[in-house]
């Protein structure tokens, strides 16, 4: 269950994070209860938000990523500049981008500032997930399953629990591949590997999960010691890789997570990595992001806020030197910590632009003479 909750070995983990969702399991009535979104993201969960702001009189702007936080004179948010050089002003700011990228926008002059350098204690780690569509149906249960694999945290067969990819005669599995790196504690750097050698160690994984259903395919040698029994074979399968995902809990970083109010009066921060009594989840995105609602109209009515948080004494102490954001390389997603089926193109983007994710001698390999830096 640890590597489910932060993609991570557990040993790394602190237990904070297992004690947290243990007591949300035993003490809150829906606490253990798992639901998948019928459907896909963008249709299913991200369509209804935006037709819900459109709705209201809002706007929502696709394809214009952000190239930097200006700050004025009076070390406000003067305008927020958009890639293609255009500017956006507004009366209140909210950050929502995760805590690798906040870094890399962090204006100089809010650099000096120990409640945003805190967050140089807060690192996302890498995690794989897999789609995987079978020619025929796996035995399971219709719920979402901790698995005893090392290289696999979790899994569902989507044909039985999801109502669009329902299917009695076929199996359609996501599964989440983690721990995935090193920077994750774990031995081997996944993300810096094919979608085929994954495929295939994961294949040698359902093999043990599924001694009797997974056949003996060429195609996979991880699945060469499968008997005739075995019969399910592999029709098509999806990579989706996140080089920074969740901030990696480890002992003694939940200490670091700044308050949605910063001491920048019209600039509110949200995501999962901003503190609040959830880990790094969908679910502690969604509770920060209630809590920056909470900042944002508590000032708009001009009532008290909660106030700050503390930030740590070995952090105040510190000083510190402006330091000039380097601002985000590439539009898409993984560029912004999202995830995608990556090309060689894009995994040199990954190589170039994160270097940390490969060992030495991986990270300089030369880059394909037709790679293009677009992700």
């Amino acid at each position: 269950m640890a590597k489910a909750l932060d993609f991570m070995d557990p040993d790394r983990m602190s237990m904070a994070v297992v004690l947290t969702a243990m007591n949300r399991f035993i003490n809150e009535a829906d606490g253990s209860q798992t639901a998948f979104l019928d459907g896909g993201q963008p249709e299913r969960l991200c369509a209804p938000m935006v037709d819900h702001v459109l709705s209201r009189g809002g706007e929502v702007r696709l394809g214009a990523p952000l190239a930097a936080i200006e700050v004025g004179d009076d070390g406000q948010v003067a305008c927020l500049r958009l890639a293609d050089g255009s500017s956006v002003e507004a009366d209140l700011y909210v950050s929502a981008v995760p805590v690798d990228v906040f870094k890399k926008l962090l204006p100089a002059s809010w650099s000096t500032m120990p409640f945003f350098r805190q967050t140089d204690e807060l690192e996302g780690i890498p995690v794989i997930n897999l789609h995987m569509w079978f020619d025929r149906k796996l035995q399971g249960v219709d719920h979402l399953c901790f698995s005893r694999s090392p290289l696999l945290s979790v899994y569902a067969d989507m044909s039985t629990t999801c109502k669009e990819y329902a299917d009695d005669e076929r199996s359609m599995l996501e599964l989440v591949f983690a721990p995935c790196s090193k920077l994750a504690g774990g031995d081997t750097n996944w993300i810096g590997k094919s979608d085929e050698e994954i495929i295939d160690a994961t294949m040698g994984e359902l093999a043990r999960l599924f001694p009797t259903e997974i056949a003996n395919d060429e195609r996979w040698p991880a699945t060469s010691k499968q008997t005739p029994q075995g019969q399910a074979r592999l029709r098509k399968f999806a990579v989706v890789k996140v080089p920074r995902s969740v901030y990696a809990a480890i002992p003694g970083r939940n200490k670091y997570r700044p308050s949605q109010e910063t001491p920048i009066p019209r600039f509110t921060l949200a995501g999962d990595w901003t503190s609040q009594k959830f880990l790094g989840s969908m679910e502690g995105a969604v509770l920060a992001g209630k809590l920056a609602a909470e900042v944002v109209a508590d000032r708009a009515a001009g009532q008290p806020t909660k106030g700050l948080k503390v930030v740590q004494p070995d952090v105040a102490a510190k000083e510190y030197a402006p330091k000039e954001p380097p601002g985000v390389k590439g539009e898409g997603a993984i560029a912004f910590g999202g995830g995608a089926v990556l090309s060689d193109s894009g995994m040199q983007w990954v190589r170039e632009n994160d270097a940390a994710q490969f060992d030495g001698d991986e990270a300089m390999r030369p880059a394909p003479a037709e790679a293009a830096a677009v992700v």
